[in-house]
């Protein structure tokens, strides 16, 4: 061979191994950037079925659907809780109230309430699935939609109101600034419906991707990237600048507006002027077909988070730092759309029948054994009423389900009976036996519109009024509502059985054991340990036998 054949040759397998390594250190450094993407998991649980839906995570733990007809619960550190099973089919939906209690429903219609301890509470027959999920209102009350009829009932299962709807449900309910719901129809109706079923709807030129509360107006962000903001009466709407590209999903707070774009970007805007405030790059690639792609969004005040089934982005929503990426992670094998909590855990349920747990952030608020804290409330406590209802008009309302509009009233006028028949200091009364009736009657009617905002007005009762068997029904009231996250009926009790100069009517006794065993059944951790002090009280050598008895009783129904 030639010399200047000799070089040629040598200078060509310079030339190979040269981009031989220029081409693996390229795919390196494409390895290293997809390994950084992709978080190891601070635990893992097997499941034991396939996650159907996005898990819940509220109130240091992570509820997930299976399958199987399963529901598990894990701590936000991975310890198993407890697993329900439903016994059936479930639909892939999963509520869970500030105190913790899950609602589910089965796919024959039966819809379950479970408490935070995995115990089932209640069960109602809605007639048909669940078409979306259930939300809370402020009280505690549900708001539940199923097929073309939405219903509503109280914490503890009771219902309070329903309406047919003139068409299927579009988009799904979404609460409103009010303590109601939002949800657009098939036909295009945007629907408004007040806590106490009062409905209002207009109609929209197309069913869009979203309706945003902003203070008292109503954003509407279309799928072709359109935005308007009208008010509730749907009247002149305003039109704003669209969106750069058709948006996947969108969130508000405040008078802040976020989407997720086609292309990947995500956006704050005014929700007022429709001005762009930051974009950044997601970890969603570019989707030729938005249809295709499963987005949720959460915007709170840590910062704007789009939750993908291919992974998860967080951004900086304020301060100088505003729209930097906090952190982005792929997701290989997700089954669902992931859950990002307040611990700062992202919870994601593997096609593996793994529940993985990812930690993104610090938390930045003190944790809570209770989810936040109602945005307002419906005023139960303080209404009133000129009108004295008939018993038995409030109580046929109650048995058939159609308390409706007529809530505040009903309550209002059982609240000015009761109160007009307290006792007032240094004026002694003598009591009918008919207005005694009227009076247990009165506080049962109360306890069975289940909502927490009469606990307050209930313990006064319990507190106030010394006869026994009114001091009983305002305790049982208590308990029936179930719902009691700040404690107050158990510590009404409390005062009542282990201060000075205590309880010791059998009646009156009898009636703090059976509230409080109820309101340990229904609350779960702390409620429960305060109220297992209670019973444990109430077992005492000197209390009456048949108080030992009802609550030892209730303390063995706690345990199961």
């Amino acid at each position: 061979m030639s010399k200047s054949k000799a070089n040629k040759a040598q200078k060509g397998r310079h030339y190979y191994f040269f981009a031989f390594a220029v081409l693996f250190f390229l795919f390196s450094s494409i390895i290293q950037i997809c390994a950084q993407d992709i978080a190891e998991p601070i635990w893992r649980q097997s499941l034991g079925g396939a996650v159907t839906g996005i898990p819940a995570v509220q109130a240091e733990s992570a509820v997930v659907v299976l399958d199987s007809g399963s529901i598990k619960a894990f701590s936000t550190g991975g310890n198993a809780l407890w697993t329900y099973s439903a016994r059936g089919r479930v639909s892939p939906f999963v509520t869970r109230s500030r105190e913790g209690t899950s609602y589910i429903g089965r796919t024959n219609g039966i819809l379950i309430a479970v408490n935070r301890s995995g115990r089932e509470l209640w069960q109602v027959n809605l007639g048909s699935p669940l078409s979306a999920p259930v939300i809370c209102g402020w009280d505690g009350r549900l708001f539940v939609p199923t097929g073309q009829k939405i219903s509503c009932y109280t914490g503890a299962g009771r219902r309070l109101w329903q309406h047919s709807l003139e068409s299927p449900i579009s988009l799904r309910p979404v609460p409103d600034k009010r303590g109601g719901i939002l949800m657009v129809l098939e036909n295009r109706d945007l629907v408004r419906i007040d806590p106490f079923g009062k409905m209002s709807s207009f109609s929209l030129r197309e069913v869009p991707l979203a309706v945003l509360p902003v203070d008292e107006e109503l954003l509407l962000v279309y799928k072709n990237g359109a935005l308007e903001i009208t008010d509730p009466a749907g009247e002149a709407p305003r039109t704003l600048p669209p969106l750069p590209s058709p948006p996947l999903a969108a969130v508000c707070r405040l008078n802040q507006g976020a989407a997720v774009l086609g292309n990947g970007k995500v956006l704050l805007f005014s929700a007022q002027t429709g001005e762009v405030l930051w974009t950044a790059e997601s970890h969603i690639r570019s989707s030729g077909n938005a249809a295709t792609v499963s987005v949720s969004m959460t915007f709170d005040e840590r910062g704007v988070y789009v939750l993908s089934l291919g992974g998860a982005s967080g951004f900086s929503a304020y301060g100088t730092d505003a729209g930097s990426r906090l952190w982005t992670m792929n997701i290989e094998r997700a089954a669902t759309i992931p859950a990002f909590g307040n611990d700062g855990i992202l919870y994601s349920g593997g096609s593996d029948w793994l529940l993985y747990a990812y930690r993104m952030e610090d938390p930045v608020r003190q944790q809570s054994l209770y989810g936040p804290a109602p945005e307002g409330n419906y005023g139960i406590a303080g209404a009133s009423s000129n009108e004295n209802y008939q018993f038995d008009l409030i109580t046929k309302a109650l048995d058939s389900g159609a308390v409706g509009e007529n809530e505040l009233a009903y309550t209002g006028s059982l609240m000015e009976f009761l109160k007009n028949e307290l006792p007032r200091p240094g004026i002694p009364r003598l009591y009918p036996q008919a207005d005694l009736r009227r009076r247990i009657q009165a506080l049962q009617l109360l306890g069975r519109f289940g909502s927490p905002e009469i606990i307050p007005f209930l313990a006064d009762v319990f507190t106030r009024d010394n006869e026994p068997r009114v001091k009983a029904a305002a305790a049982e009231a208590m308990g029936s509502i179930g719902i009691d996250p700040e404690g107050i009926a158990l510590r009404a009790f409390s005062e009542a059985i282990f201060s000075p100069g205590s309880l010791r009517d059998e009646q009156s006794l009898l009636g703090i054991a059976a509230a409080s065993g109820a309101l340990c059944r229904f609350g779960g951790p702390p409620i429960a340990e305060r109220g297992v002090k209670i019973l444990t009280g109430l077992t005492a050598p000197d209390r009456p036998p048949a108080v030992r008895l009802r609550a030892q009783r209730e303390l063995e129904l706690i345990s199961k």
